[in-house]
């Protein structure tokens, strides 16, 4: 599921800021290539044990993004179910909980990039 309205999307930031605030925030940078990186958050569903992973697309607009002087800028953000072994599903349903804590995590990181 795409998460409209975030206020995120292209939000600039250089690397290393950008990896800081993830990095508080509790995103890791799993993937990352040249010119984009992928942040994750891991977001436990207490009720059933599922877990959920907020994504958070980022392209480079200056630079490459083995500096910490690249520019990057914020895409869409996504949120889908954790599939077994290694996959997402971003068609099933999202908990009220689950998205109220990955609204948090979106406030607060707007206010730390803003």
């Amino acid at each position: 599921m795409i998460i409209e309205n975030t206020g995120l999307k292209g939000l600039k930031s250089d690397l290393a800021h950008l990896d800081d605030v993830m990095g508080q925030l509790g995103f890791v940078r799993w993937q990352w290539e040249y010119y984009r990186a992928t942040y994750d958050l891991k977001i436990e569903d207490k009720k059933t044990g599922s877990d959920y992973f907020l994504r958070i697309n980022a392209r480079v607009e200056s630079g490459k993004l083995e500096s910490p002087y690249a520019i990057l800028y914020i895409e869409s953000v996504y949120i889908g179910k954790a599939t077994f072994p290694h996959g997402l599903d971003y068609e099933s349903p999202i908990p009220d909980a689950v998205l109220k804590t990955a609204n948090g995590k979106l406030a607060e990181l707007k206010v730390k990039l803003a």
